[in-house]
């Protein structure tokens, strides 16, 4: 039986280095501005900014906990956690997507409430409040957007973000009809958009939390072209007991027991560890090697370095 291990952990946590500017840059322009909007959502009566108000602080606080995250996962792996707190970040995700469903629910009531005893709105104030928190979601969502397909905790705060976008983009909408039409109703109309947004992009971030939670496949993965792969190696008669999941956003492990077709000099495993990698983008490998046909034939160790 042979057997090879190799950890991804310094690419990962200096990618986790990476993400932590962005983060935080973008916490201080969402913080900033939250406090604004909140004031005039105060001053203009709008339930619309209000709303992207309270979306806006889930939004600091979402970012805040994934600089907590990034912090945490940085740590090294211990006795008791021997992969380390990589999965922080995935559980930050996970509450940035429940957090944002929580949100809309609470949008949803108090639009309800708004539709039964529609009030008066400032527009043009609300247009002009809107239209600042727009400006800001937009230089955050360009701060956020390189490292988003990288890390499933920084796709959480930039899909708040976006959520945000968009009911800045309906709250100017609702602030033209109430200021043209004087149509107050359009106040917490808007506000029903936005808590859909809100919805749809929590769905796909808290799917994809609990797949990884779950130690589900990665879905740029397929199983069916990794095992076909390993089986085209030289040397190698069939595979068993395969796996592959993720322990944290761009870091994919496997695990399976090969069978070798008979005992020979040939590096299997660095053989199989090369295909992974160029292919797929798997560096987690832990491969176990049974031999064909038991007897006085000895699986050979793998090469010096691998």
């Amino acid at each position: 039986m042979a057997h090879v291990h190799d950890h991804g952990g310094p690419a990962g946590r200096s990618a986790l280095a990476v993400h932590r500017r962005p983060l935080t840059i973008a916490l201080v322009l969402i913080a900033a501005y939250t406090i604004a909007e909140a004031i005039g959502s105060l001053l203009t009566g709008s339930l619309a900014l209000l709303a992207d108000a309270v979306h806006m602080l889930s939004d600091a606080a979402a970012l805040a906990l994934s600089l907590f995250a990034l912090h945490i996962a940085r740590r090294p792996p211990t006795a008791g956690l021997t992969y380390g707190f990589h999965r922080t970040e995935i559980l930050a995700a996970l509450i940035n997507g429940a957090t944002l469903i929580a949100m809309a629910t609470f949008i949803f009531f108090e639009a309800w409430e708004r539709f039964q005893a529609p009030r008066e709105v400032r527009g043009g104030a609300m247009m002009a409040v809107a239209a600042g928190g727009l400006i800001i979601n937009l230089v955050v969502l360009g701060v956020l957007n390189r490292g988003r397909k990288e890390s499933l905790n920084l796709r959480g705060a930039w899909l708040h973000v976006v959520a945000d976008t968009l009911g800045s983009v309906q709250a100017i909408g609702a602030g033209v009809l109430i200021l043209v039409f004087g149509w107050y109703w359009a106040d917490p109309l808007a506000s029903v958009l936005i808590g859909l947004l809100v919805i749809f992009s929590a769905w796909s971030l808290v799917r994809d939390s609990v797949g990884v939670l779950m130690e589900g496949v990665p879905d740029h993965i397929d199983v069916g072209a990794v095992q076909r792969e390993i089986l085209a190696a030289p040397g190698v008669a069939s595979l068993h007991d395969l796996h592959v999941w993720s322990i944290t956003s761009g870091m994919e492990s496997l695990s399976a027991h090969v069978v070798v077709e008979e005992c020979s000099e040939s590096d299997v495993l660095g053989e199989i560890r090369r295909r992974l990698s160029q292919r797929f983008g798997i560096e987690h490998v832990t491969i176990q090697l049974e031999a064909e046909e038991l007897g006085d034939c000895r699986i050979c160790p793998p090469a010096p370095g691998h």
